[in-house]
């Protein structure tokens, strides 16, 4: 007992002191402030605390009441969000699925390591170096931890596969697996080249340039670049992607902050996609980077924008990277286009939920429908640079050609079965039990978009699912209404499953309203 009241006593004198010299600071310090609070949680709080824990919200309780995309994020979340920018991860290549707690094969990365030992999509990998991984209800993450590891590193793989009785046995040498962010190229109409850009990360101008040589090499005389979705990443990227289609001088982008001098990026004049026709595609989710690339283009008269508004986050953040490997990525400047639009769009500071549910409020009043139900201000008016056209601030980049989101093409029942992944699910379950059989009466991708039609008891399963949810549709109106685009879906995610991504938006294109535009354009 008396040894219980001396600590108390030792830690109250200690509080006291802090607290004595935050008293005598006439700067009254409010890091000291800080410390003090800790160490009184800490010391005297009734319950045991995590004093990490409590130090990491903190931080982002200060973080919360700045703008929006001033964030910060464990060592586990800074690993994954650098690994998806750095285009790159170490492991045994294979994209996988978990259906029914079993980890199947979708397809192993072409010469990636699981491929170079013969593992095959639709194998299924029940055991890692003798652990059981299948039918022991371990999480997503918990399986790729123990996939995963250093470059040169071996691990050793259970295999289940069909039409073999007993279980193989794999042992790949781990290897540095790419992460692609062009992952879309093909010739989507004669002369006509299309390339979509999922992000901007290190390895993204080197993937678009070999993307374009080899379009260029099957006629491309005119370019669809689609930014739709694209989130951003890194400027520096962007800024290179500009660069190609931009003459010698012409700006790019400048940013500009309190504590920070103005710092302009320019075109270098070595771009060899100078004169090609360019269109350019964006909506409602374009971001950061990818409103970088559009609004350089738009303010220069480069190329034609389609689509919708772009989301209009124009904020520079910079990292401060922690000794534990956490990060905090605070705001230090805005990006402004050459002209000297401001792309970041207005918002309340601490008022994240607010910001969040922007793209809801476009929806509510219309602009997503009517280009008429977007107003601009007369303040917020530029000229372009060579036609002296009107373009807008205020926050995102307005398309030049608007494409209005249609509505008609999903039903809520569809909304419904996407968001609960049945159709993914669906998809994945048909291509896993018809693998061998799709493959030999469809050889080439050509004939299966041509031939392939999706099986009723497809569609039924996909029925008789939902009801499981307690999802069914309101009237065999909307059933009917709902077939044309699950059958779409479907179609493109067994093409993605069979081929890849660019199989799988060859179909998708076909029945995308801005890229129809765009395809008419270029024509």
């Amino acid at each position: 007992m008396k040894k219980y009241i001396f600590s108390a006593i030792a830690c109250l004198l200690i509080i006291n002191v802090f607290a004595q010299s935050i008293q005598n600071d006439k700067n009254n310090n409010p890091l000291r402030k800080l410390q003090l609070a800790v160490m009184a949680v800490k010391s005297l709080y009734v319950d045991t605390v995590q004093t990490d824990k409590l130090v990491e919200d903190g931080i982002r309780g200060m973080l919360n009441e700045l703008d929006p995309h001033s964030a910060y994020t464990t060592a586990k979340e800074t690993k994954a969000f650098t690994e998806q920018l750095q285009g790159s991860f170490e492991g045994i290549g294979v994209q996988f699925n978990i259906s029914n707690d079993t980890l199947i094969v979708v397809q192993p990365v072409n010469n990636g390591p699981s491929e170079k030992v013969g593992i095959m999509a639709g194998d299924r990998i029940v055991s890692v170096n003798d652990t059981a991984i299948s039918g022991v209800k371990m999480t997503r993450e918990a399986i790729v931890k123990r996939l995963r590891g250093p470059k040169g590193s071996k691990v050793k793989l259970g295999v289940q596969r069909r039409g073999i009785k007993d279980r193989l046995t794999f042992v790949v040498t781990r290897d540095k697996i790419p992460l692609t962010t062009v992952d879309v190229s093909y010739m989507i109409r004669p002369q006509v080249g299309y390339v979509r850009i999922e992000s901007f990360g290190e390895t993204t101008y080197d993937e678009l340039m070999a993307a374009l040589e080899k379009l260029k090499q099957q006629g491309m005389t005119k370019l669809i670049l689609d930014l739709q979705d694209n989130g951003g990443g890194y400027l520096k990227s962007a800024a290179d992607i500009a660069n190609e289609f931009l003459s010698r001088g012409n700006l790019i982008v400048y940013t500009q902050g309190r504590r920070v001098p103005k710092q302009e990026f320019t075109a270098r004049g070595n771009g060899k996609y100078q004169d090609l026709p360019l269109y350019v595609l964006i909506n409602e989710y374009s971001a950061s980077a990818a409103e970088i690339v559009s609004g350089a283009m738009q303010d220069h008269d480069r190329g034609t924008i389609i689509g919708r508004r772009s989301f209009g986050k124009g904020l520079v953040q910079r990292p401060v990277e922690f000794e534990d490997g956490s990060m905090m990525r605070i705001t230090i400047a805005h990006y402004y286009t050459p002209v000297g639009r401001n792309i970041q769009k207005p918002y309340a500071k601490g008022d994240k939920e607010g910001y969040e549910m922007d793209i809801e409020k476009r929806f509510k009043h219309g602009e997503l429908y009517h280009k008429d139900s977007i107003h601009f201000a007369d303040s917020l008016k530029f000229q372009t640079l060579r036609l002296k056209r009107t373009v807008y601030g205020g926050g995102g980049i307005m398309p030049d050609e608007f494409v209005p989101l249609d509505t008609t093409r999903t039903t809520p029942f569809y909304r419904q079965l996407w968001g609960k992944s049945i159709v993914l699910n669906a998809a994945f379950k048909y291509n896993d039990s018809q693998r061998k059989k799709l493959r030999k009466r469809y050889p080439t991708f050509e004939q299966f978009k041509n031939g392939f039609v999706v099986p009723d008891e497809v569609l039924n399963g996909i029925v008789a699912e939902a009801k499981k949810d307690k999802i069914t549709y309101k009237d065999e109106k909307e059933w009917q209404r709902t077939i044309p685009m699950l059958q779409l879906q479907l179609k493109s995610l067994i093409a993605r499953d069979l081929w890849g991504m660019s199989e799988c938006y060859q179909i998708l294109n076909e029945n995308n309203p801005i890229v129809l535009k765009a395809i008419e354009l270029a024509k």
